[in-house]
């Protein structure tokens, strides 16, 4: 039987499942650490976290840190770079590390991609209206403007027409151009720091609609003050639309799912789990096993489907956590997805308990979280909002301590 080079070294890679659980601190891309600044990325940056939190040599509990490598966000040049520093101030510091890959969320680097509508811009070509997402069946309906609020509203560029050929060969080339050299540093580890290498998320909350939304009008409103925006924010309940225009016609298209009708939520989530299992796909064919690799899924409404997009057969699922940060077991959406996974682990990808900065209840929130010993990591977004308040440093000390 013919069995598949990547197959072969991802064996001879894998490293066999254990206990261990890792809270990973989130160090915000746009703070201390800077991809487009390599030089800000250090390791007193990665000791500014740890020494926060010396762990006993028989716990089964580790603090590491986790970083956002945007990879169509800036240079090819700065984002090695970049990477590289990551990879040894963690090899230095001994610090375990989770490497986010995001081709969705930003993607400024690339207008040859998004810029369909500005001539006076980088990249100006109107067939770029495929890559983006449409409002209706055609390019005709291309958008040049989108919205998201991580805390605040915000103007952004389009979205990434998920299943534009184009789109989906930039990410690939960029990835092939990133792996290798985790790949190589991991295996450069001795054996007794393999697992330095928390892993490689793909996905960030990935959705259509949700992190980038359509006003009504919006490309008209391109052409006018911010202030002016409408401000009326999502419904997340409604999983078609989220209460504004509908967006996502292009990636059903390209996907080859329906050029007509109405869409449905079936469609939406199956663009979506493609997506992330062909971006799993990808670090698997680079050497990764499974238990190395996990996606970044979400749900905003009780129970929808969208939770089911974070499985395949090549990854660890992940979601994020805020409303049930406390106790993941009254997810809905998650537990049904984990009665049908077989993977080795899932992970909290992003999490952050927002009821209390109490230590006993953050201590809770964590130990509930980890309950499920299926659970490999919480990643807390992010380290900025953490670092002032000593009460939940105390929490996590506790729990890394057995205290």
């Amino acid at each position: 039987m013919f069995v598949p080079w990547f197959w072969l070294v991802m064996s001879s890679l894998a490293v066999q499942p254990d206990q261990t659980q890792y809270i990973l601190f989130n160090r915000s891309p746009g703070h201390v650490f800077n991809q487009a600044r390599p030089q800000s990325i250090t390791p007193e940056g990665l000791i500014e976290i740890t020494r926060h939190f010396p762990v006993s040599p028989d716990s089964h509990r580790r603090v590491g840190v986790a970083f956002i490598f945007s990879y169509l966000n800036t240079s090819d040049a700065d984002t090695l770079e970049s990477l590289r520093r990551f990879l040894d101030a963690a090899g230095q510091t001994h610090t375990p590390i989770l490497i986010k890959l995001d081709g969705e969320n930003w993607w400024s680097a690339v207008p040859e991609l998004w810029n369909w509508w500005d001539p006076t811009r980088p990249g100006y070509n109107p067939a770029n209206r495929a890559n983006v997402e449409w409002t209706g069946w055609s390019a005709d309906n291309a958008i040049r403007i989108a919205w998201r609020n991580w805390g605040n509203q915000i103007r952004i560029l389009p979205p990434p027409n998920l299943f534009s050929p184009r789109y989906r060969k930039v990410c690939h080339e960029k990835m092939a151009v990133i792996l290798p050299g985790i790949r190589s540093w991991w295996q450069s580890l001795p054996p007794d720091q393999k697992d330095l290498l928390v892993g490689i998320n793909v996905g960030w909350e990935s959705s259509i609609g949700v992190n980038a939304w359509y006003y009504p009008g919006g490309n008209d409103l391109l052409d006018h003050p911010a202030y002016k925006d409408p401000q009326t924010g999502l419904n997340t309940d409604d999983v078609l639309a989220r209460g504004q225009v509908q967006i996502g016609y292009a990636a059903v298209r390209s996907a080859g799912i329906r050029s007509s009708g109405r869409i449905t939520e079936v469609d939406l989530c199956e663009v979506v789990r493609r997506h992330l299992e062909d971006l799993a796909r990808v670090v698997a064919e680079a050497g990764f096993p499974r238990e190395k690799i996990f996606t970044h899924s979400a749900g905003w409404k009780e129970g929808e489907r969208l939770y089911s997009t974070a499985l395949n057969r090549y990854s660890c699922p992940g979601w994020s956590f805020y409303r049930h940060a406390d106790d993941p077991a009254n997810d809905r959406g998650v537990q049904e997805v984990l009665k049908g996974s077989d993977a080795p682990y899932w992970a909290a990808a992003e999490w952050l308990f927002q009821k209390s900065e109490e230590t006993p209840d953050w201590k809770s929130a964590i130990e509930t979280t980890f309950a499920d010993p299926g659970c490999r990591f919480i990643c807390v977004y992010n380290w900025e909002d953490i670092t002032g308040k000593p009460t939940v440093i105390e929490a996590v000390r506790q729990v890394c301590n057995g205290k």
